[in-house]
């Protein structure tokens, strides 16, 4: 399969001031450097989006603010994403719900991908982002890549093991899989 022409966005999802999630996404694009789709890091740092401030449902597509507007520009670039997700409080951050609630047809028929982190290896963040997801109409794979706090750390530098590189690449063929099929799912739009 041909992936040479996809783009996918990596999403750092937290904007905490220190965050594991910056070496979780520089493992996931070293690892993804080599293959044929093109990824690339959206740091939500660099979009600080307030809390939803559109006037309009994001379904109307009618943004009025500048940064919805230079959001959804960013978004509607990609095929696909792969969201690295920490868990807080047993769910995901405010920041990365707020940033995927400001839009709808740039995420709309386009392929996800989860990694996600914390005590509990993220799972409970990652359960709660697949559902937000679905809401979007956002087909994300089953495989996902759980990275554990207190095992896969050094300190908030990520040091994943063979076992979850090998996961992590299944999970990135998966992906780039959905990506290319629901390429075409839009193009029947």
């Amino acid at each position: 399969m041909d992936t040479s022409d996809l783009r996918i966005g990596v999403i750092l999802g937290s904007t905490r001031p220190r965050r594991r999630g910056e070496s979780v996404a520089g493992w996931v694009l070293d690892h993804a450097e080599h293959r044929g789709a093109t990824y690339e890091l959206i740091d939500l740092r660099d979009h600080p989006l307030p809390l939803l401030d559109e006037p309009a449902a994001a379904s109307t597509g009618d943004y009025t603010h500048a940064h919805t507007r230079i959001w959804a520009a960013v978004i509607a670039r990609y095929d696909a994403f792969v969201f690295v997700c920490p868990e807080y409080n047993h769910g995901l951050p405010a920041a990365l719900k707020n940033a995927i609630d400001y839009l709808w047809a740039e995420w709309l028929d386009k392929a996800a991908a989860i990694v996600s982190y914390g005590n509990g290896e993220g799972l409970r963040s990652a359960e709660h982002l697949r559902g937000v997801l679905s809401a979007v109409g956002i087909a994300h794979v089953r495989p996902q890549t759980t990275l554990s706090n207190r095992a896969d750390f050094d300190g908030y530098t990520a040091t994943p093991n063979e076992h979850h590189e090998h996961g992590l690449a299944a999970m990135l063929d998966a992906l780039e899989l959905w990506a290319s099929a629901m390429r075409e799912v839009r193009a029947q739009r």
